[in-house]
């Protein structure tokens, strides 16, 4: 941005900040005809909110230009035959005067001009949303943090599948500005991760050499104990504490869910015991590629609450883990997870299980509320007519389904594959957040219809020679009505660890992947999910 620009800009956002200003002490004001003054009002405090959010990412995207323009101005300014530590000298110089121009520390200042470098040089799409309050500054620093350490044109990747929506694959739900700063870094994340030049594996790899337990002393008689585990353990753990402090809650007990996790954490930690709280087993779901299962691709698996995972860890607690890690395929069509079936008016396990699948947390938006602690809800109440099915089924968290209840924020209609959006008192809608889910990346010796043929007439054509569905179209389940799910009715425990079972009164068909891939489960387990599929 040259300098007459900057100036017109500057002169531009002054203008927008004092006209807004002036209307400010009308924002709400209505006519004395108008039916609902009140109305009127709360909506005008609303679309002022709303303006001025853009104004504040305009005002972020003109301080990215000034920041990036003095620092190339005064390089320009510099001498050719500059030595190093002269370069050194006015790099600094130039840190620090953006410090003191800016009231901030240097640290600060320093931070600002290598994002406004990123922003100007390297990330194009992200600036433009930015300075057309599309995304917030929030948004624009996770953008830069999450490519850095990708080449350019995986940070090109990266951006425009978050912000072009023409962009092959772009990502699903609602904008990236639409979400709350800290769930698209999470999401902008999760692509990197897929995407990384490295590979998964290699990078937790030496990432795992950096496991630790760190204790920080605080005030009060309080301190700080964290650790840095590898993603299994520390959701296992995290699960295992949630589901026992939850047990321990009721009318009697006044501590909140936090302070009960800590309290059994500690207990555990102590005393390898806790005097009230069950020990039960971890219940984390996993979804997990159907090739990289097979060892013919290495692309990562999904651990719901935390994210990708390398598919050797997947492996290896699959094969160890028969109880506390329940596994979801995802199709080797578009890479969505493939229907758990169900066959009671009651919300069985394996219901529940899809809604973690299907929303990962609270869908009430900018809540990062994880599924463990959420509770499933009709969308549209039973008495009401509402059904038990996953359409009409939520999970927010107790406070949004106290909000839910107590206020007239309203959900929206939910899908199998997309959770519910909300309506606001006010009657504006806003989008839930929504898996990303993107298509496998076939073997390379099924993309090849010689090396089909080369596999034996055991590998069902039909399979093999599929091609992706259209866009945005859930795929048909490929084995319909093979196994259904009874809920006991009779059992009190509406989480029984065993709550489900084969229906005797179902026949099961012929298997439709005949001597392609051998199931292996444990004899004991009550209902044997997939275990590790060998090729025959």
């Amino acid at each position: 941005m040259k300098g007459t620009t900057a100036v017109e800009a500057l002169d531009a956002i002054k203008a927008s900040v004092a006209a807004l200003a002036v209307v400010i002490p009308g924002a709400g004001s209505a006519g004395q005809e108008d039916p609902d003054p009140l109305r009127h009002q709360l909506d005008g405090w609303l679309d002022t909110l709303a303006e001025a959010a853009r104004l504040q990412a305009a005002t972020a995207a003109l301080v990215v230009h000034a920041a990036a323009g003095f620092a190339d101005s005064t390089r320009a300014m510099a001498s050719p035959n500059a030595l190093p530590q002269g370069r050194i000298a006015q790099e600094m110089a130039v840190v620090a005067e953006v410090a003191c121009v800016l009231a901030v520390s240097e640290r600060t200042a320093g931070a600002l001009l290598a994002e406004a470098h990123e922003l100007t040089t390297t990330l194009p799409l992200t600036l433009a949303a930015l300075q057309a309050g599309n995304i917030s500054w929030q948004h624009a620093r996770a953008m830069v943090d999450e490519t850095a350490s990708l080449n350019p044109a995986g940070a090109a990747a990266l951006e425009a599948h978050f912000l072009d929506p023409d962009a092959p694959n772009p990502a699903q739900g609602c904008p990236a500005g639409e979400l709350v700063p800290s769930r698209f870094r999470h999401q902008a994340r999760t692509w990197r991760e897929r995407h990384h030049p490295d590979s998964i594996e290699r990078r937790h790899t030496k990432s795992a050499l950096d496991r630790r337990l760190e204790f920080a002393p605080d005030r009060d008689g309080m301190a700080w104990l964290s650790a840095y585990l590898p993603a299994d353990q520390a959701a296992g753990i995290w699960d295992r504490t949630t589901t026992a402090a939850r047990a321990m809650q009721g009318p009697a007990e006044t501590r909140t869910l936090t302070q009960l996790r800590a309290d059994t954490a500690a207990s555990w930690l102590l005393g390898g015991r806790t005097d009230d709280a069950p020990s039960p087993s971890a219940q984390v779901l996993m979804t997990v590629p159907v090739f990289s299962l097979m060892g013919l691709t290495d692309e990562p698996a999904m651990l719901d609450g935390y994210g990708p995972i390398p598919a050797s860890m997947a492996s290896r607690l699959m094969a160890e883990s028969s109880t506390s890690f329940h596994r979801v395929l995802t199709d080797p069509r578009d890479g969505a997870p493939l229907e758990i079936g169900r066959t009671s008016y009651r919300i069985p396990v394996s219901m529940r299980q899809w809604l973690r699948l299907r929303d990962g947390k609270c869908p009430f938006p900018g809540c990062t509320n994880q599924s463990l602690d959420n509770e499933a809800d009709h969308l549209l109440s039973w008495a009401d007519g509402g059904t038990t099915g996953i359409s009409n089924l939520g999970q927010p968290c107790h406070k949004h389904h106290r909000l839910k209840h107590t206020t007239a924020w309203t959900p929206t209609g939910a899908t199998a594959d997309m959770p519910p959006g909300w309506i606001s008192p006010t009657g504006r809608q806003y989008a839930s957040e929504q898996q990303d889910w993107e298509p496998p990346d076939w073997p390379p010796q099924f993309k090849n219809e010689a090396r089909h043929l080369e596999l034996g007439p055991d590998v069902p054509e039909d399979i093999l020679s599929r091609e992706p569905p259209p866009e945005n179209l859930r795929p048909v389940d490929p084995l319909p009505e093979w196994v259904w799910l009874q809920w006991p009715l009779d059992d009190p425990d509406p989480f029984p660890p065993d709550g489900l079972e084969l229906c005797p009164s179902t026949a099961m068909p012929e298997d439709p992947l005949p001597a392609w891939i051998r199931q292996q489960a444990p004899v004991d387990e009550p209902w044997p999910e997939w275990g590790v599929p060998q090729m025959v």
